[in-house]
């Protein structure tokens, strides 16, 4: 019997394509036969770090090489030749619409994730939960005929990484942005966070992008004895390895939570406009490790927004720096004596 296969979408956000990582992984491994094809964004493209062999990731740059119509012609001309069996379409968007169109007119299955667009306004007014996004991508396999059980674990599960330095023990990560306002904790506490980590004999990484972030957190760092920025300094496949060797990462609700969790790492993640209850939970992450003061108007949004509909931001403005200290110290088991060992060897 001829091998078989699958065409996999999802062009962006980082922390979407990142949450796709464990169930395509998953999969993969499930059906060592079946060929996967993944579609996305170049810079992407690099989180499938130690991929399964059988899974073949596809950069698609859309301002360059796939830009407007023409390009778009291209780019399913190109797609066509790989001959799938089925279409897995983890995206839902216009652009991906198109793709399947493509390929239903050829008499190819697609099955393309359900975002519960219509039920938000229930997750608004009463807080009910949706579904995880990495549950959803599992289904849609499932409907394809690849029903899968998520046993990924971690990018490095059978590898050990190359870390460009070693950190510090106890090491704690902290990625302090979001991409908007409402998703992130106010820096003047985030900097309360941090001093009182390095008081207590915590050793703190920050991370973050190039330009205006990588320059408050080179500020930051200067200030603080026991801190270092790391952004903009490596590239994402490193900063996903150095992740990965934290004791625990602290994020917000962003791409950052999503690498760390695919390094394997712990996750304290802070909860503003967005709350666990949007499914976007980093992977294999507890509940316990949520920060979220669950007041009455969270969530306000799905995605995030620039300002505070309410224009308090008590979400945020509210949660004080030591709940979120003792929740790190928690993670790590703070009553152990600070160590100089490496996480790895």
């Amino acid at each position: 019997m001829a091998s078989k296969r699958m065409l996999i979408i999802r062009f962006s956000a980082l922390g979407d394509v990142a949450m796709t990582v464990p169930a395509i992984y998953s999969l993969a491994t499930r059906y060592p036969d079946l060929n996967i094809d993944v579609v996305t964004r170049p810079f992407f493209a690099r989180l499938f770090v130690n991929a399964p062999a059988n899974v073949n990731v596809i950069g698609v740059d859309f301002k360059k090489d796939y830009k407007g119509v023409g390009g778009m012609l291209r780019l399913l001309r190109r797609l066509g030749q790989l001959k799938p069996d089925c279409v897995a379409d983890l995206h839902n968007v216009l652009r991906s619409w198109i793709i399947d169109r493509y390929f239903r007119l050829r008499g190819v299955k697609v099955v393309m994730v359900d975002k519960m667009r219509a039920k938000r306004s229930e997750l608004f007014r009463t807080g009910q939960p949706q579904p995880s996004f990495i549950d959803r991508y599992a289904k849609v396999f499932a409907e394809l005929g690849y029903s899968v059980g998520l046993t990924f674990k971690s990018l490095y599960q059978n590898h050990t990484p190359t870390l460009p330095f070693e950190p510090a023990r106890p090491a704690i990560g902290i990625a302090p942005f979001a991409r908007y306002f409402n998703k992130t904790y106010p820096a003047a506490q985030m900097r309360e966070v941090i001093a009182k980590l390095t008081a207590g004999g915590y050793n703190v990484y920050l991370f973050g992008g190039r330009g205006e972030e990588a320059d408050q957190l080179k500020e930051w760092a200067e200030a603080t004895p026991g801190c270092t920025s790391l952004a903009g300094l490596y590239p994402l496949e490193d900063e996903i390895a150095l992740m990965g060797a934290m004791d625990a990462m602290v994020s917000m609700d962003s791409s950052n939570q999503h690498m760390a969790a695919l390094a394997g790492t712990p996750v304290i993640s802070i909860w503003g406009s967005t709350t666990p209850a949007c499914g976007f939970m980093g992977y294999g992450q507890t509940p316990e490790r949520a920060v979220c003061l669950d007041i009455a108007c969270q969530p306000c949004s799905v995605g995030g927004s620039p300002e505070c509909p309410k224009g308090h931001f008590d979400c945020m403005n509210k949660l004080s720096p030591d709940t979120i200290v003792d929740k790190i110290r928690q993670t790590v088991n703070a009553s152990s004596l600070p160590t100089s060992e490496p996480k790895h060897s």
